[in-house]
């Protein structure tokens, strides 16, 4: 036990460093404050400064903290070389993933990381997008681990599907010298048995991933209209034309639920802006 000396000295040492940390966290709101105005102001560099000012002020202000995340995201350009494009990517990278570390579930975070993964997927050598695509995989299967009704998570995780299908089929299409709009199935018969193996799960569970989410999300036309491409692309390794036939059937029908329900979107009256 301290001696009573020792108290009384120490009482107005805690009082100073409570009356310190209740400072900082207020220059903190501030900082973060001003680093909204300048992110809505579309001063990035301007409110990435602000932010890293918050959180080093008060490194528990969460909200700051992705504030900066999405500060760097939003300046990072997929497939640019520059040296600040890529410290905006490592930066962004780097702090959305501690905030998962101290918030596993944060939707934002995991959303912001399977985004960046998915648009860097559009540029790089084969071997690299598929890299990327199983990272944005990764990510969205996290964000259904988290919320197993995330419908744009189950959209995405449809689209990878595909994406992962697409160049083989289209390869194969081309080596038997197939028209675009010429029906399912690949010709050759070893050859579309070793496309089936290879990826008839991979379309399946892109068709079910789709359907999960036009489950939450009724009015996704833009899922719709995958689910027309992954039929057409199941319709590619039917084991006969029959069942090919029905496959194509069923991307038509799809393909004309994507386009009635754009046209009830358009036909919509605009929502009236707030004043």
């Amino acid at each position: 036990m301290l001696p009573k000396t020792r108290l009384i000295l120490a009482a107005p040492l805690l009082f100073s460093l409570v009356v310190a940390s209740g400072c900082e966290k207020l220059q903190s709101r501030d900082q973060m404050n001003k680093g909204v105005q300048a992110y809505r102001n579309s001063k990035y560099a301007d409110a990435v400064n602000h932010f890293k000012e918050a959180v080093e002020l008060d490194p528990t202000n969460k909200n700051a903290k992705l504030y900066l995340a999405t500060s760097y995201m939003i300046q990072w350009v997929p497939g640019a070389e520059s040296p600040d494009n890529k410290k905006n990517y490592d930066m962004a990278q780097k702090t959305f993933k501690e905030v998962l570390k101290d918030d596993p579930a944060n939707s934002l975070a995991l959303a912001s990381l399977a985004s960046m993964a998915y648009n860097s997927a559009s540029n790089g050598t084969d071997e690299q997008k598929k890299g990327f695509l199983e990272e944005a995989k990764k990510w969205n299967v996290r964000r259904v681990e988290v919320d197993p009704k995330d419908g744009e998570a189950y959209y995405y995780l449809g689209v990878i599907n595909w994406a992962e299908a697409y160049q083989p089929l289209r390869s194969a299409r081309a080596q038997e010298k197939m028209k675009p709009d010429d029906p399912g199935p690949i010709k050759d018969e070893k050859l579309r048995a070793d496309l089936k193996s290879k990826y008839g799960q991979l379309v399946d569970e892109g068709l079910d991933n789709l359907k999960k989410c036009l489950t939450y999300d009724k009015e996704n036309e833009d899922a719709m209209s995958y689910m027309n491409l992954l039929y057409r692309e199941k319709a590619d390794i039917e084991d006969n034309p029959d069942g090919a036939k029905a496959d194509v059937a069923q991307a038509e029908d799809w393909s004309n639920k994507s386009l009635d329900v754009r046209k009830m979107k358009a036909s919509r009256p605009a929502a009236k802006q707030q004043t």
